[in-house]
């Protein structure tokens, strides 16, 4: 019998669902079942141990990631100022993927630090193409994770033409790090 991929998806949707709210360590495998209506057996069936889970919700973060990347590289203002124009939190599917695999990170899940370090490496080495210069890069990465930060703790002001003009701040440095030198 193939293995139906909506109650596979169900499943590691509780997963991500149990990490972003409750918590790592509030994920078992039971918790996951019953959070899903799913069967501890028909969990076991598509995820044999805890760490298959882990694994597949890495997993779906990198794919997500990459899917990003593709954006990134073919937006038409570039992918550094298209990184850090999308740096606002929304509760994307990647964000959400994003929050589980930085919390799997604390929980020093096997695998997480890894692949949260190719992502982070992966987006550099985009925006680091589109500036052409390491500390531009790297200070691209650190304005946008600062802002990504701050959105997805609910730091920054709640009116979104306050949270625009941020970024548009963040864009104008940009800017002058990027102008040719006279």
């Amino acid at each position: 019998m193939p293995r139906k991929p909506e109650a596979r998806e169900k499943l590691l949707a509780a997963f991500e669902h149990l990490v972003l709210t409750e918590g790592e360590r509030a994920a078992t495998l039971d918790a996951v079942a019953s959070n899903a209506g799913v069967s501890k057996g028909g969990l076991l069936y598509h995820f044999p141990h805890r760490q298959a889970l882990v694994d597949a919700a890495l997993a779906r973060c990198e794919d997500l990631a990459a899917q990003d990347l593709v954006r990134l590289g073919t937006s038409p203002r570039g992918a550094a100022r298209e990184f850090l124009a999308t740096s606002l939190y929304d509760d994307s599917p990647l964000d959400r993927s994003l929050g589980v695999a930085f919390r799997l990170v604390q929980a020093r899940e096997p695998g997480a630090r890894e692949a949260c370090a190719r992502i982070e490496r992966n987006w550099y080495e985009a925006v680091l193409e589109d500036v052409g210069d390491p500390v531009v890069a790297a200070a691209v990465k650190a304005m946008s994770d600062g802002l990504y930060q701050q959105a997805s703790m609910g730091l920054l002001p709640e009116d979104d033409d306050e949270k625009h003009a941020i970024l548009a701040h963040l864009l104008e440095a940009l800017d002058r790090l990027t102008l040719p030198e006279d």
